[in-house]
């Protein structure tokens, strides 16, 4: 039954219901780009520079070289959504690992993760992400992975907590008493049920490293042209604000729509799985 209370509560969340349907819409755009996209987001054609939106061939005009900008815009969504996706979940596996570890052993070991960890949290992401991406080439997986590796303390820091509060419960000390390894016992009966705040800060992390990638690709460090994305797309608009405003308008919009979206799911999942919200609507 709680399961079917957290889907009833979500469904009652207008907010979160919409952020979900953008997001789910964001999928089919990304997927079905090869299908839905007018033109090929990098043919350069320079007869039809600065064609304004509303163009009979181009609904939202053309850039600078008279490529398509709804081709890049559509195209741009699937290198968004791709790094967010990788980055969250290189995270979210290296914050399950070390919370795990941290919350059931406890001792010295939680404090070393969890020094380590403040030690992370002291350095600001991103000119910590800055400075990688300086050192290394600049690429997609560059990115991918410099945002996985510096975004995972939130999730320890979760994970933590919750198998603190769970490795004493009798359904864990059973299987402790059965004869189950720690592995297994951390694995198969805590994470499950440690999960709720887990995908919540995975939901919220997917936005925040669109928003890092975007914000990479803007100053020149994140993927590379000529590969459309959101941020260099907005970047180059910013040389042309009288002359061409859509290069910046519809980037930035889309980054915007997205971003809320990710936060308005992630905030109608951390009340759907809030166990008080649950009793209370029983």
């Amino acid at each position: 039954m709680p399961k079917r209370q957290s889907l009833k509560a979500i469904y009652r969340n207008k907010l979160a219901l919409f952020g979900g349907l953008i997001v789910l819409s964001m999928f089919m755009v990304s997927w079905l780009a090869p299908v839905i996209s007018p033109h090929d987001p990098d043919k350069i054609n320079v007869t039809a520079r600065f064609k304004p939106p509303l163009s009979p061939d181009h609904p939202l005009g053309t850039d600078s070289l008279g490529r398509d900008v709804l081709s890049r815009m559509i195209y741009g969504s699937r290198i968004s959504l791709k790094v967010g996706f990788v980055a969250v979940g290189l995270s979210t596996l290296i914050g399950l690992i070390l919370g795990a570890f941290a919350g059931y052993h406890g001792g010295i070991v939680d404090s070393l993760i969890m020094r380590f960890c403040d030690l992370m949290l002291c350095f600001p992401s991103m000119f910590l992400i800055l400075a990688v991406i300086a050192i290394l080439e600049p690429s997609i997986y560059n990115v991918m992975i410099v945002i996985g590796l510096t975004g995972w303390m939130g999730v320890a820091r979760f994970v933590r907590a919750e198998l603190m509060s769970l490795k004493g419960r009798d359904f864990a000390l059973a299987a402790k008493v059965l004869g189950a390894s720690d592995l297994r016992i951390i694995w198969r009966h805590l994470l499950p049920n440690a999960m709720g705040p887990v995908l919540v800060t995975a939901t919220l992390g997917v936005a925040g490293a669109i928003l890092t990638e975007s914000s990479l690709s803007f100053l020149g460090l994140g993927v590379q042209p000529p590969t459309p994305t959101w941020g260099s797309i907005l970047s180059e608009g910013k040389n042309y604000l009288e002359r061409a405003y859509w290069l910046s308008l519809y980037p930035g919009l889309a980054i915007l729509v997205t971003v809320l979206s990710y936060n308005l799911l992630g905030e109608g999942l951390r009340e759907a799985l809030n166990p008080h919200n649950t009793e209370l609507s029983q």
